[in-house]
């Protein structure tokens, strides 16, 4: 991965050949990289796992013994099929996480459609990639397909291999799983701006009372370190402890001059952390309902981060900002 947080590559990484044969195939792939990514990330919830999905794409690309008629129907299809599988396998080993899993982060989205913006931004939220987790393999196919990226059903039955009743069935299916699951009221992005910038004023301020009063009643707090990087061992609910632990985890480590940007992170706000050589510490996203932050989630895990750029030890920055808290209370108290 390039360390960039984005998610295309050039066509040099696409082919690993510079054979001219290959020039017109590498040009319409590289056109429709960004939406073969667009559409595997949502069905798989893992960059990592969605430029595999979109390289082995192109491998079945590269080896067609004629070109397609439609090479974005082609592409589309194998991106999806190949998605599906993955995602299969994938169930297993989610079932057998280490705490809460939570889809890797997504700093930008490579594809762009005006007539469909709204459902794109819609679609790659952290909420929606976790209520897609619901569905199975195929409705999450279908939805992504038909939904988020307005294939018509001949182009959606095509790709998952299915009749278009069946495919309609499917459909009908997901939408209502994620009808039930969706906020009624969720806030448009002015809002979930400016009230991000509150939050993390008030964070970097140390200012409990200022940053509660930004939470809602019920906020949650959840971390992903899968085993590998310091997180939550479960949910953490309610205004008051979680203002408490986020402004005096914040704090402790600024002592190792650890930082944050605001970023947007999946479509919502959020933010990068990093240690003081800029390594990724890691990923907050921010969920914003009914004018107050709904809930917070953490991704530490070290393997969900390397597509951003360099990643830190966690447990070390962790262990040193401890030391140094602990220093810090022992000056005062000496005083």
């Amino acid at each position: 991965m390039n360390g960039t947080g984005g998610a295309t590559g050039g066509a040099g990484e696409t082919t690993g050949s510079g054979e001219p044969g290959q020039a017109a195939e590498v040009a319409v792939f590289e056109e429709l990289r960004p939406l073969l990514f667009s559409i595997a990330y949502r069905v798989l919830g893992s960059v990592g796992e969605a430029e595999d999905a979109v390289q082995e794409t192109w491998l079945r690309y590269a080896s067609a013994p004629n070109p397609p008629v439609s090479p974005k129907a082609f592409l589309s299809a194998t991106v999806t099929r190949i998605s599906i599988d993955v995602l299969r396998s994938a169930r297993v080993r989610r079932e057998q996480y280490v705490g809460d899993w939570l889809p890797e982060p997504l700093l930008s989205d490579p594809y762009e459609d005006p007539e469909r913006a709204a459902e794109l931004a819609d679609s790659v939220s952290m909420a929606a990639l976790l209520l897609l987790e619901r569905l199975s393999p195929l409705e999450r196919a279908v939805f992504v397909l038909r939904e988020v990226f307005g294939f018509g059903f001949p182009e959606v039955a095509a790709a998952v291999d299915r009749s278009e009743a069946a495919c309609r069935q499917l459909a009908v299916r997901a939408r209502r799983h994620m009808a039930d699951g969706r906020a009624r009221f969720e806030a448009d992005r002015v809002e979930r701006e400016e009230l991000a910038a509150r939050f993390f004023d008030a964070l970097q301020a140390g200012e409990v009372d200022g940053l509660r009063s930004l939470l809602s009643a019920d906020v949650q707090l959840v971390g992903d370190g899968g085993g590998k990087a310091p997180a939550l061992s479960r949910t953490l609910v309610g205004a008051e402890p979680v203002a408490k632990l986020l402004t005096s985890y914040v704090g402790r480590l600024s002592l190792v001059d650890a930082s944050f940007e605001a970023r947007e992170v999946n479509g919502r706000p959020g933010a990068v952390f990093r240690d003081r050589d800029g390594r990724v510490l890691f990923i907050w996203s921010l969920d914003v309902l009914d004018g107050h932050i709904q809930t917070v989630r953490a991704i530490t895990n070290p393997d969900k981060l390397d597509h951003v750029g360099p990643v830190a030890d966690g447990w070390k920055v962790a262990a040193e900002a401890q030391e140094r808290q602990r220093e810090e209370h022992r000056r005062q108290r000496e005083r």
